[in-house]
Formats: structure tokens, sequence, C-alpha cells
């Protein structure tokens, strides 16, 4: 099967300070690939490579077979990359059907955005009038994937979904992440927290001083995280 995603020897950094050395890994369809390691390893680094926000400078960057090193980010959500970032990306001020409704630029009619929604996530159905700032955190989280999954994409971007979240609604919301997969979407899942995500996870890697050290099946990542952490 042909990778959707693929990352081959990618340096990056800001200015002068260099944060990724020669990372490379591939993600098919279906697949979800849990980046996993401490703080500062250069996780997020690696999605703001994938999603156009940082170009590197060394290394390729393809999406679905073809060469899309440097390009802008706008190019790459329209071949089918999308990102929920750390720290939800909904407008807390606008209501959530507002927070939908925006999404509507992406081509589907809220209607069909709403359907999308509320079947996946119920809750949210009652809440469509309310401020997304007042929403809980699960909740909030919920809204963002909902906005992500409205513009259809064939690559999801996940930066920290567990952050500051209760451990039962971070288990609910990685039932969703694994659904998603189910429906074809290919999935790089950035944490801190790893081991809820290696449930559901079909490949993982470690990433730490802005290197892949690590990579193979959850279980055998597993085995190797405690060292990751502390050593």
């Amino acid at each position: 099967m042909s990778p959707l995603l693929s990352i081959q020897g990618i340096t990056a950094g800001y200015g002068e300070i260099s944060i990724l050395e020669n990372v490379s890994l591939e993600l098919v369809p279906g697949q979800i690939y849990a980046l996993l390691g401490p703080n500062g390893g250069g996780k997020s680094t690696t999605l703001k490579v994938c999603s156009g926000q940082l170009v590197p400078t060394k290394g390729e960057l393809m999406v679905a077979g073809k060469v899309m090193t440097g390009s802008e980010p706008n190019a790459l959500a329209r071949a089918g990359i999308c990102t929920i970032p750390e720290g939800k990306g909904i407008f807390p001020n606008l209501t959530v059907r507002e927070n939908l409704l925006m999404m509507t630029s992406s081509g589907a009619t809220i209607e069909e955005i709403e359907q999308a929604t509320y079947n996946r996530f119920p809750q949210l159905s009652s809440r469509r009038k309310q401020l997304a700032g007042t929403l809980s955190g699960g909740e909030q989280q919920m809204l963002a994937m909902s906005r992500a999954l409205s513009t259809d994409p064939v690559i999801l971007l996940l930066d920290e979904l567990s952050m500051g979240l209760a451990p039962l609604i971070v288990r609910q919301l990685y039932e969703i992440v694994q659904q998603i997969a189910e429906e074809g979407v290919a999935i790089l899942v950035v944490e801190q927290f790893a081991r809820t995500v290696l449930e559901i996870a079909s490949t993982a890697g470690i990433m730490t001083h802005g290197r892949l050290t690590k990579e193979g099946s959850p279980s055998e990542i597993q085995k190797d995280l405690k060292h990751a952490y502390l050593g």
C-alpha cells in the first residue's frame, strides 16, 4: 500500500536552532501512528513540517506520492492534510453551530456538517447554541475534531489530544480516532502520555532530542518508553 504521507531525511529548526535531525516516517491509509516522547523532543515540530507551518532545511515531504516540500499550509490542506493543534483550535466566543458554520467554506453544507457532528458526538447537539468557550474541555476537543473532519481529510494530524482532559474522556476521544482511521484516514498522533494512544495505534515511534530513536509495534515501543522519558 502506497503511503499517503511520507517525510524522508527531514532536518528542521528555528533560525540557528536545529530541532529535527534526519527524521523519516510514513503513513498509509487507515494507519494510526503514535509519535511519543518527552517534551522538547521535536514531536510538535514534526507536525509543523507535515502541515507546512515549518519548511525543513533538508529532506522531503510527500503527500500521496507528490513532492510537497516547502508548500504553503493552504496547499497542503487542499491536498487533504488537516491539523488539530494543541489547545483545540476553536473559536471560544462563537457558538457551537457558528464554529461549524465557518467550515462550510470547505464545500459541505451546514446541515451536512451538523449531521456528521451530532452523529459522532451526540452531546454536542444540545450545546449547539452554547458558546464554545463555555463547553467542557472534552466537548471543546470534540468540536475541534468535528471542524477538522468537515474538511474530509485524508491525513489527520493530532497534537496532544489528551491535554488537560480526564482519562475517561481521553479514552472516548481515542475510540473516535480509531473509527476515523477505519474509514481510511491516515492519522499521526503526537502524545506525551502514551498508554491510551498505544491501545489503538498500529505503529509507534519514540522521538528524543529531535531524532526518531525507535519505531515499531505498540507492544515493542511500550518496552522502551520508560528509558525514553527517564533516560
